[in-house]
């Protein structure tokens, strides 16, 4: 072989050498990027030794507590038995401990007996009240109500015992409240409690539209069958007023439901579902109910979430989650759900900036067209006017009213 052939090949070879690597390399950088094992905290070894030798801290909630908040030892636990409470306590004469074993099982068996039988009931009308209980209080600026008048006081046992069914009048919620003869506040009906009065509402607009006719008939069968359960007399509102302030009142929030969503795009790799929540579990974000979607919470409980972050749900129900690529994540607020104390656009800004820096995106609008700071702050002064309005209609952005409405 001859010199010329001989370097011929070895160039060959390192051209092909070098082909090889680029390909390799690119595709390693294409691929998604994947969440990465977080070690979990070593706690100081000053925290041993400061115990005394041959023993070692464990964690305090493997060992029970005392009502002063101290560590119970098993050695000096003690559970309570017959034999520990003197004669005669509880009310109960000495005699009547000195029962044989047949007495104590039959009366055993007639306790479990009645507990089994009532059980059920008492399970039911708890879990009633407490869906009940869950509702929103009624508003007349948001609802069409109806006075429900009695003419004894109604136990709330009998008063969840009436209740509806379902909470909705076709898409809209509707609810019944009682005035607690106890409290003299307006609330929905609890076991044990007695009510003067009852009223009941529907809303009359949310995200699905105003209250139709239809709607407002049933809404006022649901509320005779209770009547009528109690013997109540209901006082109900013109329906052509009602279905008249409802549009109204749609027609409002319609022009005034602001729902602001972004697209976080990724510059170069794309990112595995895992490395997307690992990401935002960061900043605070927890799984929401769908997948796919992550939320930040609110700072105050029950309220709706601040932020939502969601991506592709195919990608986030693949079997092979590091395999799936996820190019795109959308961020979105619910102005109206947000109160403005809460900062939204502020953390919105926030958030987004500290994604964009640590998963290497881009913040763009819906259509893909990056966005320029100077466009944010257009929409923060937009969103304060907004701000303004609803508070001017007495609908806070935040406030149980808004919420119920814009939604």
């Amino acid at each position: 072989m001859s010199t010329l052939q001989l370097s011929l090949a070895i160039i060959g070879g390192i051209v092909l050498a070098v082909i090889v690597a680029y390909n390799a390399w690119n595709t390693h950088r294409n691929q998604p990027r994947r969440a990465q094992p977080e070690s979990a905290p070593v706690p100081p070894p000053e925290a041993d030794e400061a115990l005394a030798p041959g023993l070692r801290a464990e964690p305090a909630f493997d060992a029970p507590f005392g009502a002063s908040g101290v560590p119970v030892t098993p050695a000096s636990r003690r559970e309570p038995g017959l034999a520990e409470a003197p004669a005669g306590a509880m009310g109960v004469p000495p005699a009547a401990l000195e029962r044989d074993a047949d007495d104590e099982d039959a009366a055993a068996q007639v306790l479990a007996a009645s507990a089994a039988h009532a059980a059920p009931v008492h399970d039911a009308l708890l879990q009633r009240a407490g869906a009940a209980h869950a509702k929103i209080h009624l508003d007349p600026l948001i609802d069409a109500m109806a006075s429900l008048l009695v003419e004894n006081l109604v136990s709330g046992e009998a008063a969840l015992a009436a209740m509806p069914p379902t909470q909705r009048a076709g898409s809209k919620p509707f609810a019944i409240e009682g005035f607690n003869a106890s409290s003299q506040l307006w609330e929905a009906p609890q076991p044990g409690q007695r009510y003067m009065a009852f009223q009941a509402g529907v809303q009359l607009a949310n995200r699905t539209g105003a209250l139709t006719q239809i709607e407002f008939s049933e809404f006022v069968a649901k509320t005779q069958a209770f009547c009528d359960s109690l013997g109540a007399a209901p006082e109900f509102p013109d329906m052509a007023h009602e279905v008249a302030r409802a549009r109204e009142l749609d027609q409002f929030a319609s022009g005034h439901d602001a729902q602001l969503s972004f697209l976080l795009c990724a510059r170069q790799a794309a990112w595995s579902p895992g490395y997307v929540q690992q990401s935002a579990a960061r900043l605070g974000f927890v799984a929401g109910a769908m997948p796919g979607l992550l939320q930040l919470p609110s700072s105050t409980p029950g309220h709706a979430p601040l932020l939502q972050l969601s991506f592709d749900q195919h990608a986030a129900l693949a079997d092979d989650m590091d395999q799936s690529a996820v190019r795109e994540l959308n961020l979105s607020l619910d102005v109206p759900q947000v109160a403005r104390a809460e900062r939204p656009l502020e953390r919105l800004r926030e958030v987004a900036q500290a994604l964009a820096d640590s998963m290497d995106a881009l913040l763009c609008d819906q259509d893909g067209t990056p966005l320029p700071s100077m466009a944010m702050d257009a929409i923060a002064a937009d969103l304060e006017q907004l701000y303004d309005l609803l508070d001017g209609r007495e609908l806070c952005a935040g406030s149980p009213l808004a919420r119920r409405l814009f939604s």
